[in-house]
């Protein structure tokens, strides 16, 4: 079985851009997905009103994904995970940290199991993504362009 590796700085596009990103906490419960998908929707709206609805569309699945994976992988009761997003019309820069340097991994396919293809859904959109270890756990990042 070949191991799939993220897709990290393929392209100049896929570095982080300079500064700060604009980042909101969530608890690590599984309803911070949905209030997630809001917070994208309302930054796009906000900062990125020229973005096309599949594009946003895109960037909602690619936050919806990486937080229920910092969820249910990278918290415990108690903890949180932040959301960054940065972008232009073209392209969106996502980050999610979470407080465990415990790095994702790609899951063998199953018809068994109802969980594990949350890297392939965000590989799909992705143009690249990887990880960064931060002091108290790790960043997943993603950059999705139209």
């Amino acid at each position: 079985m070949a191991t799939m590796l993220p897709k990290q700085y393929e392209k100049t596009g896929c570095r982080p851009p300079p500064g700060p990103t604009p980042q909101l906490m969530f608890v690590g419960a599984p309803e911070s997905v949905r209030a997630a998908r809001a917070y994208v929707r309302e930054f796009i709206a906000y900062h990125l009103p020229d973005l096309a609805p599949d594009h946003t569309a895109d960037v909602e699945l690619v936050v919806s994904e990486l937080v229920a994976n910092a969820v249910r992988y990278g918290t415990e009761p108690g903890d949180s995970v932040l959301v960054g997003l940065t972008g232009t019309a073209t392209r969106v820069r996502v980050e999610v940290q979470d407080p465990v340097r415990r790095r994702p991994s790609f899951k063998p396919a199953s018809v068994e199991r109802d969980r594990g293809r949350g890297l392939f859904i965000v590989e799909a959109p992705a143009e690249c993504w990887g990880v960064l270890d931060q002091p108290f756990g790790k960043t997943v990042w993603a950059v999705v362009t139209r």
